[in-house]
């Protein structure tokens, strides 16, 4: 992974870490609680791919099974995320585009109910029954639920900051002139979810430019004939 990549996504797995155990667990929610450090591996492994994902997924998870107050064995977050996050990176488009939110909601309600069962299970083996107690028919739902509610908030957001971070100038110097930049990855996520349309405000903008000039290019034109 390149520098930039492993910057962004230190600091964004440290932020939302920080925010999960400060805020989120504290909210005493019914059920589960909201993963932010989930939804924070799935949006760059929408980006990054299978390979990114898992090595973000493995670090965040580790850095959650050592940050208190963890009352788990080591290793086994690390192994739940670092599954989710290769999963999550097989769903990557390969044009780098998604038209509509249903994939990604999709993909976020497969990973809350994955992860939940994945660490259920990794506890049942290592002799925590802890899920028996909550009840996993209502962690899942919960779990699914929150989830789902604030991945709008994050996901498109934890995308378009990695997608610009890969859309730097050497990046762009290094690719050619070829057909372009590639479209973002988030343009029909955050359409379909906030109700704006980017694309058509990027092409209206293209418009307006196209007519200046060619405005610009009759006045000179006027002047040269007189």
């Amino acid at each position: 992974m390149r520098f930039n990549r492993m910057l962004l996504s230190t600091t964004l797995v440290v932020v939302a870490l920080v925010i999960q155990v400060s805020v989120l667990a504290r909210l005493h929610l019914p059920g589960a609680v909201p993963d932010l450090l989930l939804l924070t591996v799935l949006g760059l492994a929408l980006v990054y791919g299978h390979v990114g994902g898992a090595l973000i997924g493995f670090g965040a998870g580790l850095l959650a099974d050592l940050a208190p107050p963890a009352d788990h064995a080591a290793g086994r977050y690390a192994l739940v995320l670092c599954v989710i996050g290769y999963l999550a990176g097989l769903a990557k488009p390969d044009n780098g585009q998604l038209r509509s939110a249903t994939g990604p909601m999709a993909v976020v309600v497969a990973a809350a109910i994955g992860s939940t069962l994945l660490y259920a299970g990794v506890g049942a083996l290592v002799g925590d029954t802890a899920a028996r107690h909550v009840g996993l028919s209502s962690l899942l739902f919960t779990a699914a639920l929150y989830d789902l509610l604030l991945a709008p908030f994050v996901v498109p957001g934890i995308m378009a900051l990695a997608r610009r971070a890969e859309n730097d100038p050497l990046a762009e110097a290094g690719g050619g002139g070829g057909s372009g930049k590639k479209p973002d990855v988030t343009a029909g996520w955050l359409s379909s979810g906030t109700g704006l349309s980017i694309g058509s405000q990027r092409g209206g903008l293209r418009v307006k430019a196209a007519k200046a000039r060619v405005a610009r290019a009759g006045r000179i034109k006027g002047v040269k004939r007189l």
